[in-house]
């Protein structure tokens, strides 16, 4: 059995992803004595999980998620970042000097954090939708809406997130229905009023998904009426939901100030929390656009702020020894 140990760092990032990994690479290369908790599971990031990125700047000819995730790190070990494959389980956010612990009792202790610990797709909660996950069913129509040019798929959702992917879809698919549990939307006047009048979107009103078919990818759905309990297969090959997604703040919701649907608030365009020395990035404070190259450049944004917050602390601290002498 290792004994866990007590390490000292000028800097610790929990997550990893485009956040945690850029700002890994912008702080490490500043010669931040940097050390990022990428997570046991979730190392990588939600791109783990899915099969071509086309829109990432750089790869023309596209570039698999995991392929990119596996440069990024790669990017930041060159540059001198420790590396940890595990999870942070608890940190001490308050103080000045920060303590983030591992699921081997090991501290990470330091003047400033980055929090990049993303969000969670909400899911259906429906037997083989992680099974089928990139082999029909997605989370993101802008990663994977070019892949069903020509087919009939379905989007889950009620809200201006479903009908701005319903909509953004139309330039691939045939027909994309837009199931909803109940008989109206919850989505904007304005967004409703787009899709509703949109020739290729149809509606499954007062529906829920609750079966997906296909052996090896997806061939349809089964839909259960809210109202009546009768169920009805739909013939598809994609399904996109829609219904939200989960920040993964269980870490720090006691110490960080988070809005009300959980995201981490930032003093933007910065990534300053209401704790000093702590930043946050990604997905976890991001909750309108969700993209790998969002997620990037606010990894770099809080690797900077980060840079200057203990500039200026290093700064003090000599002024304050002066003093005294």
């Amino acid at each position: 059995m290792t004994t866990p140990t007590t390490s000292t760092h000028d800097l610790v990032i929990i997550g990893s992803g485009p956040a945690g990994y850029t700002a890994a690479i912008y702080a490490a290369r500043a010669r931040l004595d940097t050390v990022v908790l990428e997570g046991s599971l979730s190392a990588g990031g939600a791109l783990m999980t899915t099969t071509e990125v086309e829109n990432f700047p750089g790869f023309p000819e596209g570039v698999l998620g995991p392929d990119l995730m596996a440069r990024l790190r790669e990017q930041a070990v060159k540059f001198g970042a420790t590396l940890v494959e595990d999870d942070a389980v608890t940190a001490e956010l308050t103080g000045d000097i920060k303590r983030v612990s591992d699921s081997d009792g090991n501290t990470y202790e330091s003047k400033a954090v980055i929090l990049a610990t993303g969000s969670a797709y909400r899911r259906l909660g429906i037997p083989d939708e992680d099974r089928l996950a990139g082999k029909g069913v997605s989370w993101c129509a802008t990663c994977d809406g070019f892949f069903f040019r020509g087919q009939d798929i379905a989007v889950v959702g009620g809200g201006d997130s479903a009908l701005e992917e319903a909509i953004f879809l139309t330039r691939f698919a045939s027909t994309v229905t837009i199931v909803h549990r109940r008989d109206e939307l919850r989505a904007s006047a304005i967004m409703q009023e787009r899709a509703k009048n949109h020739p290729q979107i149809s509606f499954a009103w007062n529906s829920q998904v609750t079966a997906i078919h296909g052996a090896d990818t997806v061939e349809g759905i089964e839909l259960t009426d809210t109202v009546t309990g009768e169920k009805r297969d739909i013939p598809l090959t994609g399904l996109f939901i829609a219904i939200g997604q989960v920040p993964r703040h269980e870490l720090f919701t006691d110490e960080v100030t988070l809005d009300e649907a959980g995201f981490v608030v930032v003093d933007h365009p910065g990534t300053r929390t209401n704790l000093p020395g702590v930043f946050a990035c990604g997905d976890v404070v991001d909750r309108i656009y969700r993209q790998a190259i969002t997620a990037a450049a606010s990894g770099c944004r809080a690797a900077l702020d980060a840079q200057h917050y203990l500039a200026d602390v290093a700064h003090h601290e000599v002024g304050s020894t002066s003093t005294q002498v």
